[in-house]
Protein backbone atom coordinates (compact mmCIF):
# COMPACT_ATOMS: atom_id res chain seq x y z
CA UNK A 1 0.00 0.00 0.00
CA UNK A 2 1.29 3.78 -0.69
CA UNK A 3 2.31 5.16 2.03
CA UNK A 4 0.22 8.09 2.78
CA UNK A 5 1.86 11.49 3.37
CA UNK A 6 1.54 13.64 6.38
CA UNK A 7 -0.84 16.60 5.94
CA UNK A 8 0.34 19.81 8.08
CA UNK A 9 -0.80 23.12 8.93
CA UNK A 10 -0.46 26.05 7.08
CA UNK A 11 1.98 26.66 4.48
CA UNK A 12 5.14 24.60 4.62
CA UNK A 13 8.68 25.01 3.77
CA UNK A 14 11.14 22.61 3.78
CA UNK A 15 14.94 24.48 5.01
CA UNK A 16 18.44 22.41 4.18
CA UNK A 17 21.37 22.88 5.46
CA UNK A 18 24.38 20.95 6.91
CA UNK A 19 25.40 24.02 8.92
CA UNK A 20 22.92 23.49 12.53
CA UNK A 21 22.89 27.21 13.70
CA UNK A 22 21.81 28.09 9.97
CA UNK A 23 19.11 25.96 10.18
CA UNK A 24 17.87 26.98 13.62
CA UNK A 25 18.41 30.69 12.51
CA UNK A 26 16.38 30.06 9.46
CA UNK A 27 13.80 28.44 11.02
CA UNK A 28 13.50 30.96 13.81
CA UNK A 29 12.83 33.36 11.35
CA UNK A 30 10.27 31.85 9.07
CA UNK A 31 8.33 29.95 11.52
CA UNK A 32 6.24 32.20 12.46
CA UNK A 33 4.38 32.68 9.23
CA UNK A 34 4.76 29.23 7.84
CA UNK A 35 4.80 25.24 8.97
CA UNK A 36 9.07 24.80 8.97
CA UNK A 37 10.78 21.32 8.15
CA UNK A 38 14.50 21.22 7.94
CA UNK A 39 16.94 18.31 7.25
CA UNK A 40 20.63 18.42 7.31
CA UNK A 41 21.27 16.80 3.73
CA UNK A 42 19.81 15.96 0.48
CA UNK A 43 19.27 12.82 1.03
CA UNK A 44 17.43 13.73 4.57
CA UNK A 45 15.65 16.55 2.74
CA UNK A 46 14.50 13.93 0.33
CA UNK A 47 13.05 11.62 2.60
CA UNK A 48 10.87 14.60 4.67
CA UNK A 49 9.29 15.53 0.39
CA UNK A 50 8.04 12.08 0.22
CA UNK A 51 6.97 11.62 4.01
CA UNK A 52 5.15 15.32 4.43
CA UNK A 53 3.31 17.76 1.91
CA UNK A 54 5.82 20.35 1.09
CA UNK A 55 5.28 23.72 -0.65
CA UNK A 56 9.07 25.22 -1.06
CA UNK A 57 12.30 24.18 -0.88
CA UNK A 58 15.13 26.53 1.14
CA UNK A 59 18.47 24.56 0.37
CA UNK A 60 22.23 25.39 1.05
CA UNK A 61 24.55 24.45 -2.32
CA UNK A 62 27.67 23.02 -0.21
CA UNK A 63 26.72 20.08 1.26
CA UNK A 64 28.03 16.79 2.10
CA UNK A 65 26.13 13.96 0.63
CA UNK A 66 24.27 15.30 -1.57
CA UNK A 67 24.69 19.12 -2.71
CA UNK A 68 22.47 21.47 -3.03
CA UNK A 69 22.67 21.40 -7.32
CA UNK A 70 21.75 17.54 -7.03
CA UNK A 71 19.28 17.97 -4.82
CA UNK A 72 17.49 20.45 -7.12
CA UNK A 73 17.53 18.10 -10.04
CA UNK A 74 16.27 14.84 -7.93
CA UNK A 75 13.52 17.09 -7.35
CA UNK A 76 12.93 18.66 -10.61
CA UNK A 77 13.23 15.27 -12.12
CA UNK A 78 10.66 13.27 -9.70
CA UNK A 79 7.37 13.20 -11.07
CA UNK A 80 5.45 13.83 -7.33
CA UNK A 81 7.76 16.70 -6.26
CA UNK A 82 8.33 18.74 -9.60
CA UNK A 83 6.09 21.42 -8.93
CA UNK A 84 7.76 22.69 -5.56
CA UNK A 85 9.84 26.13 -6.29
CA UNK A 86 13.19 25.92 -4.94
CA UNK A 87 15.84 28.25 -3.51
CA UNK A 88 19.25 27.88 -3.02
CA UNK A 89 21.90 29.64 -1.07
CA UNK A 90 25.48 29.58 -1.81
CA UNK A 91 28.40 31.59 -0.93
CA UNK A 92 29.73 31.13 -4.25
CA UNK A 93 29.96 34.47 -6.32
CA UNK A 94 30.82 33.64 -9.33
CA UNK A 95 28.63 33.37 -12.50
CA UNK A 96 29.11 29.73 -13.32
CA UNK A 97 27.71 29.10 -9.78
CA UNK A 98 24.36 30.87 -10.54
CA UNK A 99 24.10 29.08 -14.21
CA UNK A 100 24.68 25.95 -12.45
CA UNK A 101 21.83 26.61 -9.92
CA UNK A 102 19.55 27.66 -12.80
CA UNK A 103 20.21 24.77 -14.93
CA UNK A 104 19.53 22.57 -11.73
CA UNK A 105 15.79 23.99 -11.98
CA UNK A 106 16.26 26.72 -8.70
CA UNK A 107 13.65 29.10 -9.33
CA UNK A 108 15.43 31.38 -7.03
CA UNK A 109 19.19 32.14 -6.66
CA UNK A 110 20.24 33.95 -3.06
CA UNK A 111 23.94 34.27 -2.63
CA UNK A 112 24.89 35.00 1.38
CA UNK A 113 25.58 36.90 3.16
CA UNK A 114 21.96 38.26 2.52
CA UNK A 115 19.17 39.81 4.68
CA UNK A 116 16.61 37.27 6.30
CA UNK A 117 14.17 40.12 5.10
CA UNK A 118 15.39 39.49 1.14
CA UNK A 119 14.88 35.94 2.15
CA UNK A 120 11.16 36.74 3.64
CA UNK A 121 10.68 38.55 0.27
CA UNK A 122 11.59 36.10 -2.23
CA UNK A 123 9.43 33.16 -0.30
CA UNK A 124 6.53 34.99 0.26
CA UNK A 125 6.72 36.63 -3.96
CA UNK A 126 6.72 32.96 -5.02
CA UNK A 127 4.08 31.55 -2.84
CA UNK A 128 2.12 34.62 -4.03
CA UNK A 129 3.11 33.66 -7.58
CA UNK A 130 2.11 30.32 -7.92
CA UNK A 131 -1.47 31.43 -5.54
CA UNK A 132 -2.39 33.96 -8.06
CA UNK A 133 -1.78 31.76 -10.88
CA UNK A 134 -3.64 29.25 -9.30
CA UNK A 135 -6.51 31.48 -8.89
CA UNK A 136 -6.42 33.18 -12.36
CA UNK A 137 -6.69 29.39 -13.88
CA UNK A 138 -9.59 28.86 -12.28
CA UNK A 139 -11.50 32.27 -12.22
CA UNK A 140 -11.35 32.54 -16.13
CA UNK A 141 -13.07 30.64 -18.58
CA UNK A 142 -10.14 30.10 -21.49
CA UNK A 143 -7.46 29.76 -20.09
CA UNK A 144 -6.01 26.40 -20.60
CA UNK A 145 -4.85 24.10 -18.06
CA UNK A 146 -1.43 23.82 -18.51
CA UNK A 147 -1.02 27.77 -18.04
CA UNK A 148 -0.92 26.73 -14.45
CA UNK A 149 1.87 24.25 -14.82
CA UNK A 150 5.57 25.60 -13.86
CA UNK A 151 7.76 22.87 -15.89
CA UNK A 152 8.02 21.03 -18.84
CA UNK A 153 6.85 17.67 -16.61
CA UNK A 154 4.24 19.58 -15.00
CA UNK A 155 2.64 20.83 -18.07
CA UNK A 156 2.64 17.30 -20.37
CA UNK A 157 0.94 16.07 -16.94
CA UNK A 158 -1.58 18.54 -17.25
CA UNK A 159 -1.85 18.12 -20.82
CA UNK A 160 -2.53 14.47 -20.70
CA UNK A 161 -4.81 15.31 -17.69
CA UNK A 162 -7.16 17.45 -19.76
CA UNK A 163 -7.15 14.91 -22.47
CA UNK A 164 -8.31 12.22 -20.71
CA UNK A 165 -11.12 14.40 -19.25
CA UNK A 166 -12.17 15.34 -22.49
CA UNK A 167 -12.25 12.00 -23.69
CA UNK A 168 -14.58 10.93 -21.06
CA UNK A 169 -16.38 14.08 -20.26
CA UNK A 170 -20.01 13.32 -21.54
CA UNK A 171 -20.13 10.84 -18.29
CA UNK A 172 -21.51 12.25 -15.96
CA UNK A 173 -20.17 9.75 -13.87
CA UNK A 174 -16.47 10.17 -13.99
CA UNK A 175 -14.58 10.47 -10.65
CA UNK A 176 -11.83 10.55 -9.02
CA UNK A 177 -11.20 6.45 -8.98
CA UNK A 178 -12.32 6.14 -12.54
CA UNK A 179 -10.21 8.87 -13.55
CA UNK A 180 -6.44 7.56 -11.46
CA UNK A 181 -7.47 4.29 -13.13
CA UNK A 182 -7.40 5.76 -17.01
CA UNK A 183 -4.34 7.86 -15.78
CA UNK A 184 -2.51 4.56 -14.65
CA UNK A 185 -1.75 6.42 -11.22
CA UNK A 186 -2.75 5.26 -7.58
CA UNK A 187 -5.64 7.70 -6.07
CA UNK A 188 -3.46 9.41 -3.96
CA UNK A 189 -0.70 10.08 -6.15
CA UNK A 190 -3.25 11.39 -8.53
CA UNK A 191 -5.39 13.87 -5.44
CA UNK A 192 -1.78 15.16 -4.46
CA UNK A 193 -0.27 15.76 -8.11
CA UNK A 194 -3.70 17.81 -9.24
CA UNK A 195 -3.61 19.76 -5.67
CA UNK A 196 -0.73 20.54 -5.51
CA UNK A 197 -0.75 21.97 -9.30
CA UNK A 198 -3.80 23.61 -8.99
CA UNK A 199 -5.15 23.85 -5.58
CA UNK A 200 -8.10 21.75 -6.94
CA UNK A 201 -9.34 18.46 -5.76
CA UNK A 202 -9.33 15.90 -8.67
CA UNK A 203 -13.70 16.01 -8.73
CA UNK A 204 -13.21 19.92 -8.91
CA UNK A 205 -10.87 19.51 -12.03
CA UNK A 206 -13.30 17.33 -13.63
CA UNK A 207 -15.79 20.01 -12.77
CA UNK A 208 -13.68 23.02 -13.83
CA UNK A 209 -12.91 21.06 -17.12
CA UNK A 210 -16.73 20.26 -17.76
CA UNK A 211 -16.95 24.00 -17.54
CA UNK A 212 -14.44 25.98 -19.42
CA UNK A 213 -15.08 23.14 -22.25
CA UNK A 214 -18.15 24.40 -21.99
CA UNK A 215 -17.45 28.08 -21.85
CA UNK A 216 -15.54 27.30 -24.98
CA UNK A 217 -18.12 25.79 -26.52
CA UNK A 218 -20.42 29.12 -26.14
CA UNK A 219 -17.37 31.13 -27.53
CA UNK A 220 -17.57 29.57 -30.46
CA UNK A 221 -21.27 30.26 -30.85
CA UNK A 222 -23.23 27.75 -29.17
CA UNK A 223 -26.08 28.93 -27.22
CA UNK A 224 -28.55 26.14 -26.68
CA UNK A 225 -27.55 25.91 -23.17
CA UNK A 226 -29.63 21.97 -22.84
CA UNK A 227 -27.08 20.86 -25.41
CA UNK A 228 -24.15 22.34 -24.02
CA UNK A 229 -24.85 20.75 -20.81
CA UNK A 230 -25.52 17.54 -21.79
CA UNK A 231 -22.15 17.88 -23.90
CA UNK A 232 -19.78 18.45 -20.90
CA UNK A 233 -21.46 15.86 -18.59
CA UNK A 234 -24.25 17.23 -16.86
CA UNK A 235 -27.95 16.02 -16.86
CA UNK A 236 -28.86 18.62 -15.16
CA UNK A 237 -29.66 22.26 -16.42
CA UNK A 238 -30.09 23.74 -13.30
CA UNK A 239 -26.70 22.26 -11.99
CA UNK A 240 -24.78 23.21 -15.36
CA UNK A 241 -26.00 27.06 -14.57
CA UNK A 242 -25.10 27.07 -10.85
CA UNK A 243 -21.83 25.68 -11.13
CA UNK A 244 -20.72 27.94 -13.94
CA UNK A 245 -21.91 31.06 -11.90
CA UNK A 246 -20.14 29.85 -9.38
CA UNK A 247 -17.22 29.73 -10.67
CA UNK A 248 -17.30 32.25 -12.93
CA UNK A 249 -19.20 34.90 -10.74
CA UNK A 250 -21.62 35.02 -14.32
CA UNK A 251 -24.48 32.81 -15.50
CA UNK A 252 -23.96 30.78 -19.01
CA UNK A 253 -26.29 33.12 -20.76
CA UNK A 254 -24.23 36.23 -19.37
CA UNK A 255 -21.00 34.55 -20.81
CA UNK A 256 -22.80 34.18 -24.19
CA UNK A 257 -24.11 37.78 -24.35
CA UNK A 258 -20.29 38.82 -23.88
CA UNK A 259 -19.77 36.43 -27.21
CA UNK A 260 -22.79 38.41 -29.15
Amino acid sequence: MEQQKTPLPKTTILIVDDNEEILDFLSDDLQAAYQVLTARDGEEALQQLHEHIVHLVISDVMMDKMDGFELCQRIKADFELSHIPIILLTAKNILQSKIEGLKSGADVYIEKPFSPEHLNAQVASLLENRNRLKEYFAKSPLVHIKGVAHNRMDEEFMEQLHQVIQNNITDHELDVERLATLMNMSRPTLYRKIKSITDLSPNEMINLTRLKTAAELISQGNTHMNDIAERVGYNSLTQFGRNFQKQFNMTPTEYAKQWS
